[in-house]
């Protein structure tokens, strides 16, 4: 059956390329996907597959019942835009100002798409049932995977896989690891309260604005100096708010940034050793702090035999040029909450385009759409080697 399969799914390239462009050009960002909902309930439509809408959100939770007994595996594709104005000069550019699919979810609901029509061809062959979740607002916590899961599309599910294209890896490659493989990723927004004055009597005021700097020097050292240099972990700001004119200085400065973990004890250190950095801080200059600390997403953690799956038999999945292990990733995904809940494994699969080396979430941005088939068939692998297990 699995032959015919992947014949079948490369016979879908084109309709692959096709979804996937329609959604480029047409992106939503997270909790607004209304009309990209829409278009997956109408390809199920097409395709005569059953579904769920409106699960957690936006989300979509469709199921194909094989002709013989076997587990339930559910497959995952996220399908938000980011907040990204495109500079791409391609046929199929964003047609929507300042969104666009600058992560790969397009080409991700285009897989599954993909996945779901081929093996639909085959259903009464099909050992178990397969679950197509397309999961809505990845891109911002607290994100799309929780309220899924909260109004069932686990339900009935014994394992969970899932794939990101990864335009930084070479095409066809398969990445992952086994345990934490992606970061935690929280947020957090500072303000220091202190009182305003004339900039040439800074005497006369509790300058907001040095306190700010000298908690940027000792918050990178948090890291630096009171973290285990065993245990990976980030604290990056990336907002520095202050004052408005050149010889005022402002009653309050605001800082706001990222932290990234990989050990849920690390992240509670963290908050710890904020509040202590920023407290002495600002009693040394009569002045007040807020944090508001915001956890997101918990680390990706992969189990061990699923992601085995990958590393030990990677080379049998049509397509794959190589199979390899690499260090976690300090990037996150909402994809953690499910591997929480069932055991299953996420990886990369490689989608650069040689010469084109521009990040996710940059306004260059794009992926070699010769990806899609072999994120079809590597989610297919994952399925396949659950029910033989």
């Amino acid at each position: 059956m699995w032959e015919k399969v992947y014949q079948k799914i490369d016979e879908l390239y084109d309709k692959m390329v096709e979804d996937r462009r329609y959604l480029h050009q047409h992106p939503e960002l997270s909790f607004k996907e209304k009309e990209t909902s829409k278009y997956i309930r109408q390809r199920y439509d097409e395709l005569g597959i059953p579904y769920k809408s409106n699960i957690g959100g936006y989300g979509i939770v469709a199921r194909i019942d094989g002709g013989k007994p076997g587990k339930t595996v559910a497959l995952r594709a996220d399908f938000d835009a980011l907040p990204i104005h495109e500079e791409n000069d391609v046929p199929y550019k964003s047609k929507v100002d300042g969104v666009m699919h600058a992560c790969g979810h397009d080409g991700h609901t285009a897989t599954l798409l993909g996945v779901a029509e081929a093996v639909n061809s085959y259903k009464d062959e099909l050992e178990g049932t397969m679950v197509f979740i397309h999961q809505p607002a990845e891109e911002y916590a607290p994100g799309g995977a929780k309220p899924m899961i909260e109004d069932g599309a686990l339900e009935g599910v014994d394992a969970v896989f899932g794939t990101h294209l990864w335009a930084n890896t070479e095409l066809n490659v398969i990445e992952t690891t086994r345990g934490p493989f992606m970061a935690g990723t929280d947020r957090f927004e500072i303000v220091f309260k202190g009182k305003g004055g004339h900039g040439a009597m800074p005497h006369q005021t509790k300058d907001p604005v040095v306190m700010a700097g000298q908690a940027i020097v000792e918050l990178q050292q948090l890291v630096s100096r009171r973290i285990d240099p065993l245990l990976p972990a980030v604290l990056t700001i990336g907002v520095v708010e202050a004052g408005e004119a050149f010889n005022v200085i402002p009653d309050t400065a605001t800082l706001k940034g990222t932290v990234r973990f990989l050990d849920i004890p690390v992240q509670d250190q963290i908050i710890e050793e904020m509040h202590k950095v920023l407290k002495g801080i600002a009693v040394s200059y009569g002045a007040e702090y807020e944090l508001d600390y915001f956890k997101g997403y918990p680390p990706v953690v992969n189990h061990d035999e699923e992601t085995g799956y990958y590393l030990n038999e990677g080379s049998e999945i049509p397509g794959v040029k190589e199979a390899r292990e690499i260090p976690p990733v300090m990037g996150g995904e909402d994809f953690a909450y499910y591997l929480e809940e069932r055991p299953g494994s996420f990886f990369f699969t490689g989608a650069q385009i040689e010469g084109h080396e521009y990040p996710h979430h940059h306004p260059k941005f794009d992926i070699d759409e010769r990806a899609l088939p072999t994120a079809a068939k590597a989610l297919l692998h994952g399925y396949k080697k659950y029910q033989a297990k």
